[in-house]
């Protein structure tokens, strides 16, 4: 079965990266004041998953809870109502449901999901993911960093779009990847193996060869993140669609 092809609205529409935040308490990053910022402004809008301790799955970006939030922990062993009550950058916004996201947005503007990596896999995050995103009626696309999770997501999700986040993995970025593993994923070898069909690859890499193969494969360029209307123009003489923050993207 050919793998599911990106939204065309998400091709279309720029994409808000953690939603149209801007960095402060009032409207913080991954946050329903962000997500209704972008949804006004009719952009399309990428948040972030990770999973409480009792499996529920909350919009969220690191794994760790100090940087947001200013609680030690970690997502993955804190309970579901403690995380939803942790205020975000000491304002009245709190790490949302994906469940309550999904209600507010609800078709609205298309959502570009990336499921974090996670220290057991990633399997029970993509399984309780499943069940709201099959349900959920909108444009929608799905990927991760990791290709063992987006492989998941083909079983749990085997009809919505996903694709592989890349970059060329170099200096610090690359440290704790092991040779093989570093090859592997810069080379991006895994796009046919989990069934993708799309990348969101890093802007200042979009002239690899890995890329460069991709599209000749008819893989959609997607790529993170821009912030200038400079970048973006260097940007899509290559790629369909850009994940911006910092500045407004050009609206079609």
């Amino acid at each position: 079965m050919p793998a599911p092809r990106l939204p065309e609205r998400l091709k279309r529409l720029p994409v808000a990266h953690r939603a149209l935040h801007d960095g402060t308490a009032a409207c913080p990053e991954n946050s329903m004041a962000a997500i209704r910022a972008a949804m006004a402004a009719g952009y399309a809008v990428e948040l972030d998953l990770q999973i409480s301790a009792d499996n529920e799955v909350f919009v969220f970006h690191d794994e760790d809870l100090s940087r947001l939030t200013g609680t030690s922990g970690r997502v993955d062993e804190t309970p579901a109502g403690r995380l939803s009550t942790l205020p975000l950058l000491g304002g009245a916004e709190h790490p949302p449901p994906l469940s309550d996201v999904l209600d507010l947005v609800a078709g609205s503007v298309p959502l570009l999901l990336e499921f974090k990596p996670q220290r057991d896999g990633g399997d029970r995050l993509a399984a309780a993911a499943a069940p709201l995103l099959r349900s959920y009626r909108g444009a929608l696309a799905v990927m991760s960093f990791d290709p063992a999770l987006v492989a998941s997501l083909a079983d749990h999700l085997p009809d919505v779009a996903r694709g592989l986040t890349t970059m060329t993995w170099r200096g610090k970025d690359a440290e704790g990847l092991s040779p093989a593993t570093r090859a592997r994923l810069n080379a991006i070898a895994d796009y046919e193996t989990t069934g993708a069909s799309f990348i969101s690859h890093h802007h200042r890499d979009l002239g690899s060869a890995a890329v460069t193969r991709l599209r000749g494969l008819g893989a959609d360029v997607l790529c993170w993140t821009i912030r200038s209307a400079a970048e973006e123009a260097k940007a899509r003489q290559i790629a369909c669609n850009v994940t911006f923050e910092g500045y407004r993207a050009a609206l079609p």
